[in-house]
């Protein structure tokens, strides 16, 4: 194709680092639209899951009354800037994962790479493809704990400080409770450091650790298993139909929800315990019981925001990746 050479090297430069970096690009601006979208409904789900397990209709009506429209983007600062960072790293170390995992399984079966077998029109998924994909998003997930865990407990934090603040007040933590209530995303984090130092911004990490790397496995198993089967099913060319892309992205979310809620049920509670608790004072680790009602709190909540997050996530993923690919590239390297 004849290069344009209109384009000044500005532009030439842009076009470039795009098609360099289009999975950064597409997953950053994906994540911003979707934490815009999902926000308001994952802070109610952590007012049921740590509050008093008010009903959703109840718990919306209580919040609005004690912060009005506010309140439901409490700590929405933390996820905006971080979630955008956190999740760039986890798609960029998944892709680069999942050519590897590729690679490898190929040359030790002596067959087909299973990203050769995806992409090939028709093809349904097969133990090498699930593996491939399970493998990726777990390291993926647990790579990228460190990074998440300090965000998504300042964020969490934020969401209920209120909660926090109406404990009993002749109980002995309600005072260190209170100091969360009512403050942003850096005062809070702040506030942590000063209450249980530097290493306070990790707490739950393990926990979180466990999460992120059996749900983001299931995760991305699932978005390309569902994805590859919906593909065929439409008789489509493409492997990224927008219509496979929005339904296998709302119901990878959904999956691997049920998967993990019961874990971040005891992280968000065992965290929430531990700020409220003086520095030094043991915290028990909660118990994960799946047969427990209690630990579901917020569980259809999530499911539904996470549904609706991880379609719009996904398609807006997709289609600003086929964009940047569809560029040409004037400046071979």
């Amino acid at each position: 194709m004849a290069r344009n050479t209109s384009l000044t090297p500005s532009s030439e430069q842009a076009k470039h680092w795009a098609k360099r970096y289009r999975t950064a690009i597409a997953a950053s601006t994906s994540t911003l639209l979707a934490t815009a979208v999902s926000h308001p409904i994952d802070t109610v789900k952590m007012q049921m899951q740590i509050g008093a397990g008010n009903p959703f209709v109840r718990s919306v009506r209580e919040m609005y009354a004690a912060g009005g429209i506010r309140i439901f983007y409490k700590g929405f600062l933390a996820p905006l800037a971080t979630y955008t960072i956190v999740r760039t790293a986890n798609f960029a170390v998944y892709q680069r994962a999942k050519y590897a995992f590729s690679s490898a399984i190929g040359t030790a079966t002596g067959k087909e790479a299973p990203l050769v077998t995806v992409n090939r029109p028709g093809s349904t998924p097969t133990p090498a493809t699930v593996l491939c994909f399970g493998a990726a998003g777990a390291l993926a997930g647990c790579l990228t704990t460190f990074l998440a865990c300090p965000f998504e407990l300042m964020k969490n934090t934020a969401q209920v400080g209120h909660e926090m603040a109406k404990k009993d007040p002749t109980r002995a933590f309600n005072t260190v409770g209170q100091k969360y209530a009512g403050k942003g995303t850096i005062r809070i984090a702040k506030e942590i450091v000063t209450q249980h130092g530097l290493l306070g911004l990790w707490k739950g990490v393990r926990l979180h650790m466990v999460r992120d790397t059996i749900g983001t496995s299931v995760y991305f198993m699932s978005y390309e298993s569902l994805k590859q089967l919906i593909v065929k099913y439409e008789g489509s060319s493409s492997p990224t139909s927008p219509t496979a892309v929005a339904i296998a992205g709302g119901a990878c979310g959904i999956i691997s929800w049920l998967t993990t809620y019961n874990i971040d049920y005891v992280k968000n509670n065992y965290q929430r315990n531990c700020l409220e608790t003086a520095k030094g004072e043991k915290v028990m680790m909660p118990r994960i019981n799946y047969y427990d009602r209690t630990q579901l709190r917020g569980l259809s909540v999530t499911l539904f925001r996470s549904c609706l997050t991880n379609a719009v996530l996904f398609s807006s993923f997709e289609y600003v990746k086929k964009r940047i690919n569809n560029l040409d590239d004037p400046i071979t390297d």
